[in-house]
């Protein structure tokens, strides 16, 4: 089973940073080859060899130079020869130094952006079908796997409690949250209360606490009696505890698409073992989210992770291209591709960051259709 143990935001920061200062600058001629490799492997994933890059591409150098710079890039780092007698295949470090410098986004034609958005459509056909067809469509584009979940909010705020006599001074609390999600508590009073004061100290909990976070929640139950307190409190904890294990729902395709598009089996093995660990998944795509602002400067807000950048060991032979669509003050899900390291990064960008914009806008119609923001879309 895989174990995923996310770094702290602070590792995080200093991961990224020293993986920036780890990319020598290259000269125009070492980016323009390093380009051609990346692209020529991402179509092939077979060794490129220099007589390959001057008869494809317009280099206007010789297949000797070619190789000399070929060598040179080696010994940086960006590429490897997997064969004494082979040509050289980009390395995570390339792949990386690529896509955060060279790539250059290709925005999707008339005709793709018209296909994507009649599929993607809306939520009146229901969450579930929404979320199937998107993930469906979301894996074709790419040709890789997809990861789609739906949304749900940021806080977690309360909807009501019922409190039911069990026996004698046992009690069970039963909180529903606005996201619909419901949590189960038992309590051992000082004495028994009969149920009837307990529906009584409930109904005044659930007017006083609606659509309350858990702070707003502690701040006013101070003015409460000792047993409306206690339940005040306990539901507090709860609320916090679900906002601290945002567990999502993850809807996936493409899972038999990738299987051949990987050079070797151990890459494909680990693909599946990811997709297929909905635990591991889920604290990764948190993770992740997390480091995406809540706005971009450049109108990208897309995360990209290559060989799992130092550190995600799990994705050492994968790359994962991901999104987030909705409000991330309010209500937001996850969107994003699981491929490759030699993935075509132009593409799943652009698409992943296509179809984010169209579900965002979506859920935007959604609730200002005058559904309450607060409420979870039904799935």
């Amino acid at each position: 089973m895989l174990a995923f143990n996310p770094p702290a935001q602070d590792e995080v920061v200093s991961a990224q940073m020293s993986a920036e200062r780890q990319l020598p600058d290259l000269s125009s001629r070492q980016e323009d080859i390093l380009t051609c490799i990346v692209q020529a492997y991402s179509e092939r994933p077979e060794p490129v060899g220099s007589q390959h890059l001057v008869d494809n591409y317009q280099l206007n150098i010789s297949s000797a130079t070619v190789r000399s710079e070929m060598s040179r890039l080696e010994e940086m780092g960006y590429i490897a020869a997997p064969h004494t007698s082979a040509g050289r295949v980009p390395t995570a470090a390339g792949f990386r130094y690529f896509v955060r410098r060279l790539l250059q986004t290709r925005s999707l034609t008339r005709n793709e952006r018209s296909h994507i958005s009649e599929r993607v459509g809306t939520l009146q056909a229901g969450m579930e079908q929404w979320m199937r067809r998107t993930a469906s469509l979301l894996a074709r584009s790419v040709q890789s796997a997809s990861i789609v979940t739906p949304p749900i909010s940021q806080t977690n705020a309360f909807k009501h409690v019922e409190l039911i006599s069990i026996q004698g001074r046992l009690v069970l609390m039963v909180l529903v949250l606005q996201s619909g999600s419901v949590h189960q508590r038992m309590l051992t009073l000082a004495e028994p209360v009969t149920q009837v004061k307990l529906a009584e100290a409930a109904k005044r909990v659930n007017e006083m606490c609606a659509d309350f976070s858990a702070q707003q929640i502690r701040l006013k139950s101070i003015n409460l009696q000792m047993l409306e307190r206690e339940v005040a409190e306990l539901a507090a904890e709860l609320i916090e505890q679900a906002d601290n294990n945002r567990v999502r729902f993850i809807y996936r395709d493409g899972l038999s698409r990738i299987i051949d598009s990987f050079a070797d089996e151990e890459g494909a093995q680990q693909a599946l073992r990811i997709l297929e660990e909905h635990t591991v998944l889920n604290a990764l795509v948190n993770e992740l989210l997390d480091q995406l602002p809540a706005e971009a400067d450049d109108g990208v807000n897309v995360q990209v992770v290559i060989a799992g950048d130092g550190r995600y060991e799990d994705l050492n032979r994968l790359s994962m291209v991901l999104s987030r669509y909705g409000d991330p003050q309010k209500m937001s899900g996850a969107i994003g591709v699981l491929g490759p390291t030699h993935i075509n990064y132009g593409r799943a960008i652009s698409t992943v960051q296509y179809v984010s914009n169209l579900m965002t806008n979506a859920l935007s119609a959604l609730y200002q259709d005058g559904r309450d923001e607060n409420a979870q879309p039904s799935i």
